[in-house]
């Protein structure tokens, strides 16, 4: 009764202890584009008529099939890329130039929708509820659903529009990409050249840059900025006849994590021949023969569950019963 009356007065402030975060999991979505693209809401900016529309057709056509992207690999979903500056002629005509007959019912198009917080969030809440394995929505463009009236352009309503989209993004586990454009002028900082206050970009986990040095060049470079992946930026040549971009090269090679003994140990033991295993820290450290304290074991495998199911496929639970903390471990195989 005393923390329900502490939770209840409004100066009460929660607040979460680094052992109770350690005691905790947190379970991750798995990445749309593994090293490029996650869960989360981005930016994609760049210079009226440099390339956007089309690398977001082949972003949105690539995670709809599941097919590699530039030696990425890619988990397929449902894919809705609103693309508010087109027509359904030019659509079909920019779509059939870039893939031919190869079509696909898992991405899906709209030319018109509801402007943030005038409806549009609860248009993407019923589309993921009505396709649950929605990976990707594309808007293209931000502008286009721009909440009409107030202060446009200051800090507080660039954070707050992107704000708003991100709390659908998150609640959903879905990614969102924001197409926008870029300012004139050149920066320091090539992202600052993303148009608007930095509260875009502050509110975003990441943004994606496409930029040409001339308007009438074949080749571009993308950089790439976030949260939860490492700046890269990656040299496209777009193809004259089909218009996708292909990638040249990256500059910079994808960052892989130090190598995990208990991680491995943990993936040599739940296999296909042993595809789940429930039971406590103890017996787990028993059975994985490793010389650590059971709830050494447990805090380090609460901490790097996402890191096991998204390189292992073995997803880790660990839940407090009335005989103690029981771990579960289960095996679930990549989707094909």
């Amino acid at each position: 009764m005393r923390q329900v009356q502490r939770m209840n007065d409004p100066a009460y402030l929660p607040t979460v202890s680094m052992n109770e975060l350690y005691e905790n999991v947190y379970q991750c979505k798995p990445p749309v584009i593994d090293g490029l693209l996650y869960p989360g809401t981005y930016l994609f900016a760049g210079a009226p008529k440099v390339g956007k529309s089309f690398l977001m057709a082949q972003l949105a056509y690539h995670v709809s099939t599941g097919l590699t992207l530039w030696g990425y690999p890619v988990h397929k979903g449902t894919v809705l890329y609103l693309a508010l500056e087109d027509d359904h002629r030019r659509l079909q005509e920019r779509l059939y130039r870039m893939f031919g007959l190869e079509a696909t019912n898992d991405l899906l198009f709209a030319i018109c929708a509801k402007q943030v917080g005038g409806g549009l969030e609860e248009q993407l809440r019923r589309f993921v509820e009505e396709h649950p394995d929605t990976r990707l929505i594309i808007i293209d463009t931000l502008q286009k659903v721009r909440e009409a009236g107030g202060d446009k352009y200051s800090y507080a309503n660039d954070y707050e529009l992107v704000g708003k989209l991100k709390r659908f993004a998150d609640g959903c586990g879905i990614c969102l990409l924001l197409v926008h454009h870029t300012r004139k002028q050149q920066a320091d900082d090539r992202f600052d050249m993303i148009s608007g206050t930095n509260g875009l970009a502050g509110a975003a986990d990441g943004a994606f840059l496409l930029q040409k040095e001339k308007r009438t060049d074949d080749t571009a470079t993308l950089d790439v900025t976030g949260r939860d992946q490492q700046d890269q930026r990656l040299h496209l040549t777009r193809d004259r006849e089909r218009l996708i971009w292909m990638m040249d090269r990256a500059e910079t090679e994808l960052w892989n994590e130090a190598f995990d003994p208990v991680l491995e140990a943990v993936a040599g033991f739940i296999t296909d021949d042993m595809p789940s295993w429930a039971g406590t820290a103890t017996e787990l450290a028993e059975t994985l023969k490793l010389d650590m304290k059971p709830n050494a074991l447990a805090m380090r495998l609460n901490v790097r569950a996402g890191r096991l199911l998204a390189e292992y496929h073995i997803r880790y639970e660990n839940a407090r019963t009335h005989a103690g903390r029981s771990i579960c471990l289960t095996l679930e195989p990549p989707e094909t």
